[in-house]
């Protein structure tokens, strides 16, 4: 009996434990069955496609910005500039095709007068390019590829202009070496004169580039070009050197400037003649002398007591000239109003120059 009890309590064990891993066993297929299912549901796949549109979107989100001003935009706003030059040109009587800035600007003033201290705040108008800004085009591609190999340096356009730069002037040495190689050199070289022009300042080159530049970087860049512009170029490096720099009007050759002359002890002087608002100078310059200054025949520290009025020094060799100033001060009549002491020491130390 005791060993029938015992295989009796063995197989109910046994029948236990195989319907707890059947059922089990059950369970586990139906947890495969439902995680298949859900896979394959609509849901679990918006799911992934929203996980992967955002990655996507995140990535190219640069690459997808459009420009503020696009260049469809710019030309629209050109022609209907040319539209309106013409119908401001035909309402003021003047020929569309010879009506030119200067006249726009005429007819504005005239047709919209504005009392408005702030010349900005005026109405005008200009040509699209002048009122809109510059701005960079994109710089890469939709798959966030950049199309130029400095755009990580963070200022492709100036970089890429300083390798521009650096190479005419590794080709402008070479052509030196072949010559000079050749026996064809020749040291003396035609002087180039940088009278009447001047460089980009550093905000001109920023609007030309559309890049913020440091103080450094224009310094550099400049120095660069000094060196390029001081050997000698053919045209094609001159035309790039002359991009960089604008003429300026040089007041002294619109003025008539006289001989020098001799006096009886054959000492050479130059004289100049002006006038500042109510005061008129003679000032004569003579050469090898012992830098003194007179005023009306009185000492210059003694015409002019204010210390302030003396800091105009014109002269960079002083100790070498003589000035002498003959100042005629004219008064209002009616008023007893004379010209400032200003006025009078401005007009006697420009006149040198």
């Amino acid at each position: 009996m005791a060993a029938l009890r015992v295989s009796c309590g063995v197989a109910a064990s046994y029948r236990l434990s195989l319907g707890g891993r059947v059922s089990f066993a059950r369970e586990q297929g139906l947890w495969k069955a439902a995680a298949a299912k859900l896979q394959r549901s609509p849901g679990c796949q918006i799911l992934r496609l929203r996980h992967t549109t955002v990655v996507t979107t995140r990535k190219n989100v640069t690459a997808l910005r459009r420009e503020t001003y696009t260049v469809d935009f710019i030309k629209k706003q050109i022609e209907e500039f040319n539209i309106g030059k013409r119908h401001l040109a035909n309402m003021m009587g003047e020929d569309p095709e010879t009506f030119t800035q200067e006249d726009i600007d005429r007819a504005i003033a005239y047709l919209f007068p504005s009392g408005l201290f702030e010349k900005r705040a005026r109405p005008v108008m200009k040509h699209p390019e002048e009122i809109f800004p510059k701005q960079r085009a994109i710089q890469w591609g939709e798959d966030g590829r950049p199309f130029h190999f400095l755009f990580y340096t963070g200022k492709q356009s100036y970089y890429s202009l300083m390798h521009g730069a650096y190479g005419k002037l590794l080709d402008v040495e070479n052509r030196q070496d072949q010559l000079r190689a050749k026996g064809l050199f020749s040291e003396k070289t035609k002087a180039k004169d940088p009278i009447g022009s001047r460089w980009l300042i550093k905000e001109e080159l920023e609007e030309m580039l559309v890049e913020k530049l440091s103080d450094q970087d224009y310094a550099q860049f400049i120095r660069l070009l000094e060196r390029l512009s001081a050997l000698p170029c053919d045209e094609a490096e001159e035309e790039f050197v002359g991009r960089f720099r604008r003429s300026v009007t040089i007041q002294s050759k619109k003025q008539l400037i006289e001989p020098v002359q001799y006096d009886e002890k054959g000492m050479a002087f130059s004289t100049g003649r002006g006038n500042r608002k109510t005061a008129k100078a003679e000032v004569a310059v003579y050469d090898h002398g012992s830098g003194k200054i007179e005023v009306n025949g009185v000492d210059y520290l003694l015409y002019f007591p204010v210390t302030q009025d003396r800091s105009y020094q014109k002269l960079s060799a002083s100790g070498s000239y003589v000035l002498k100033c003959r100042l005629c001060h004219l008064c209002f009549l009616g008023l007893g109003m004379g010209s400032h002491r200003t006025t009078k020491t401005n007009l006697v130390w420009h006149l040198p120059s």
